[in-house]
């Protein structure tokens, strides 16, 4: 019986298959990619030598496919400090004299 559930009469395409024009246009602009960037660097410097800033910004914008660009992060914070300044004593030895030095330290309430 053709409908049954489970039946594996029409296999069709795997999923996640390409028909084939799909694919063939994606391996057409792979070649055409791959083709331009083996004379990307004579463009580079051809573009260099008659425009070094517009060279520069070329240069960057192709530098973001390779180095990932980071976001930027805003982050407040907000909270208590419950913490009482009592004492902090500082020692300082020296071999010729000793010098000993009164603070203040953090204890927690």
């Amino acid at each position: 019986m053709p409908f049954e559930k489970g039946n594996k009469l029409g296999t069709g395409r795997p999923k996640g298959k390409l028909n084939r024009s799909t694919e063939m246009a994606k391996l057409t602009l792979a070649r055409l990619a791959n083709k331009g960037l083996n004379n990307i660097t004579e463009d580079l410097e051809k573009i260099r030598e008659e425009n070094p800033a517009e060279a520069a910004r070329l240069y960057l914008k192709l530098l973001e496919f390779v180095v990932p660009r980071l976001k930027a992060v805003d982050m407040q914070v907000t909270g208590e400090v419950n913490h009482k300044i009592e004492n902090i004593k500082v020692e300082v030895i020296d071999k010729k004299t000793e010098i000993e030095i009164d603070a203040i330290e953090y204890k927690d309430k």
